[in-house]
């Protein structure tokens, strides 16, 4: 799996990354281990998933991550991240 993710402010990209999973692991497992990779590389605290972001994950293989999803205060709007290849 690739995943690529996206720091969004005022609808400008701050920064993109991907992260890349292709262990043996269920697509699960990958989603939550590239997450991960993503936070770790924009050094931030991994995101809580509410109702509504994995609702939407279900359907499009995205998901954006606000204000509310994070414990710590944010200097960004949003987290985007999108599966890119399974």
């Amino acid at each position: 799996m690739r995943m690529w993710g996206k720091l969004w402010k005022d609808h400008h990209l701050l920064k993109d990354t991907v992260a890349e999973d292709f262990s043996d692991d269920t697509r699960t497992h990958k989603v939550f281990s590239c997450l991960r990779m993503i936070c770790m590389e924009f050094d931030l605290e991994v995101p809580q998933w509410l109702s509504v972001n994995i609702s939407e994950f279900q359907k499009t293989a995205k998901a954006r991550f606000t204000k509310d999803n994070f414990i710590e205060e944010t200097d960004f709007d949003c987290l985007e991240i999108q599966v890119i290849e399974e």
